[in-house]
């Protein structure tokens, strides 16, 4: 690779391809809402700026992401994207050019970022850089990144789990849920997931994370009554990932004191009328806390949140599971199956391989 551009000079210019949202979406999205474009990139920032230009190695498809794609009738913690416009998310990537003190030509990052090949951010100081080189930088879109974060900010500052809880996670083989119920079985706790399939239920929660039990819902006729057999002493936390009926049949086996930590709700995005809860009135009848969270007001820990996840993934005590899509222009379709339940584990893309 030719060497990448002095500071504040015009650099080499080089194609740029991008994955733009053709319109907004209502109901369930398709491939065709996005689409993969040739454009350019200048490996330079403008002189005299704090930018970075960042070529990525990883995009992150995230359910929030979702919620972007929708013209939106209520204030969200972050905006819609605009047709025509190139998408944007978390992923992981290499310093090309910088006229920020902080980030050298060279240095891995991860945060937000374009879906392209190649990104000028204005203003880097929301980066994170990557500081095990000896992980796979994968990681960093997931079990080391936000969703890595995600879990253990939701459980350990949220939920506040204590040694014998019963905790049940939702969505239990996605980027967020297999590192929860693993972080809850480290606390001491007896640990259920849910997925959505047979595969799902056999290769990860059951075994691979070290589940005390997990199930298939898409098998279960009646939630209630599952979750009755899996915690006949009822649930301590239930970590939410799903929302709609399997966020009432859990009310309803709530213990006294439990508590709810809400971080998704993947089966109402793409709804265009959100099914309605009945069984809140057991937040009032078991005293239960029912608590909504973001990232984003946890990064203030990372640091010491990379550090204790690096070192459970060297000692094998976090196992992590990804599902990796090849190339930019499988980048739409990857999205598209986090709502239909294709992906098995993290679901990435991988843009180029250093």
């Amino acid at each position: 690779m030719a060497p990448a551009p002095a500071v504040g000079t015009e650099g080499q210019d080089v194609p740029n391809r991008r994955v733009i949202l053709k319109r907004h979406v209502t109901g369930f999205p398709s491939e065709d809402d996005m689409e993969v474009v040739a454009g350019g990139a200048r490996l330079a920032v403008p002189p005299g700026s704090a930018a970075v230009v960042l070529k990525n190695l990883y995009l992150s498809c995230d359910p929030y992401m979702r919620g972007r794609m929708s013209m939106q009738n209520r204030r969200s913690y972050v905006p819609v994207f605009v047709p025509g416009e190139i998408l944007v998310g978390h992923g992981v990537s290499r310093v090309v050019a910088s006229g920020h003190p902080d980030f050298e030509v060279g240095d891995h990052v991860w945060g937000m970022t374009g879906w392209e090949e190649y990104t000028l951010i204005p203003n880097p100081e929301s980066l994170f850089k990557t500081n095990h080189p000896e992980m796979p930088l994968s990681y960093y879109t997931g079990v080391l990144g936000m969703p890595g974060l995600t879990a253990y900010a939701g459980l350990y500052d949220v939920a506040k789990p204590k040694k014998g809880d019963y905790v049940f996670v939702s969505a239990a083989s996605g980027a967020v849920g297999q590192i929860v119920g693993q972080l809850a079985k480290l606390a001491g706790c007896y640990v259920v997931g849910s997925a959505g399939s047979d595969e799902k239920v056999c290769e990860t929660p059951g075994t691979k994370f070290g589940f005390d039990e997990a199930f298939n819902y898409k098998k279960q006729q009646d939630l209630n009554a599952a979750l009755q057999r899996y915690f006949p002493e009822g649930i301590d936390i239930y970590f939410e990932n799903v929302g709609g009926t399997m966020l009432d049949a859990v009310l309803l086996n709530m213990r006294m004191h439990g508590r709810i930590a809400v971080c998704g709700m993947i089966s109402q995005y793409n709804l265009e009328q959100p099914e309605g809860i009945q069984n809140l009135s057991s937040l009032i009848i078991k005293c239960v806390r029912m608590e909504g969270f973001l990232v984003s007001d946890y990064f203030g820990q990372y640091h010491k949140f990379e550090e204790e996840m690096v070192g459970y993934l060297k000692d094998g005590k976090i196992a992590y599971v990804e599902d990796v899509a090849e190339g930019l222009e499988k980048a739409p379709a990857a999205l598209i199956g986090l709502f239909t339940g294709r992906n098995v584990g993290k679901q990435l893309v991988t843009v180029a391989r250093e």
